[in-house]
C-alpha cells in the first residue's frame, strides 16, 4: 500500500486446513483473517475494546493462494470519524506476488455497554501503543 499512513501488516500462512475443495484458499477464512485484523487495528488506533465492524465495502477475489503460499495482509486508516474508523485492507500473495483482493472500504465503530455507537475523540493516526486498552470488556 503507498503512502505515508502508518500502516499494519501482518503474513499469514496457507495451512491444509485453510483450503476448499478445489485445494486453494477459502474465501470465509481470509475474510475472517481480514475481519480480525483489522478489528485489533481499530481497537489500537480508537483506545477501546468495544469496537465492531459496521461495513464492508465490495470484494472481489482476483486470484487465489495454495497449501504454502504466504500471504501479506496491509491495512492503513483512511478516515477518523466521531465514532468510526475506516480502513483500507489489500492481501498480497507473497509467493506468485500476485494481489488477491483489496477492499476499498472496512469501518468499524466505538460502541457503549449497550451496543450504541460512542464517541472515540480520535482524528490521527498512531504507532504509539498508548491507545491500548488496559481493561477487559465485560461481556453484555
Amino acid at each position: 500500500m503507498a503512502g505515508d499512513d502508518i500502516s499494519s501488516s501482518v503474513r499469514k500462512w496457507v495451512k491444509p486446513e485453510d483450503l476448499n475443495a478445489h485445494g486453494t484458499l477459502f474465501g470465509g477464512t481470509l475474510l475472517r483473517w481480514i475481519d480480525e485484523e483489522a478489528a485489533i487495528y481499530a481497537v489500537l488506533q480508537l483506545g477501546s475494546a468495544r469496537v465492531v465492524t459496521k461495513y464492508l465495502s465490495e470484494i472481489e477475489f482476483v486470484s487465489s493462494a495454495r497449501q504454502g503460499d504466504l500471504l501479506e495482509l496491509q491495512l492503513a486508516a483512511t478516515a477518523f470519524g466521531r465514532t468510526s474508523l475506516t480502513l483500507r485492507a489489500e492481501v498480497v500473495n507473497m509467493v506468485t506476488r500476485r494481489s488477491i483482493l483489496t477492499i476499498e472500504r472496512l469501518v468499524f465503530v466505538t460502541v457503549d455497554a449497550e451496543g450504541r455507537p460512542s464517541p472515540h475523540g480520535y482524528t490521527d493516526v498512531t504507532a504509539l501503543r498508548d491507545r491500548i486498552p488496559h481493561q477487559h470488556v465485560d461481556p453484555a
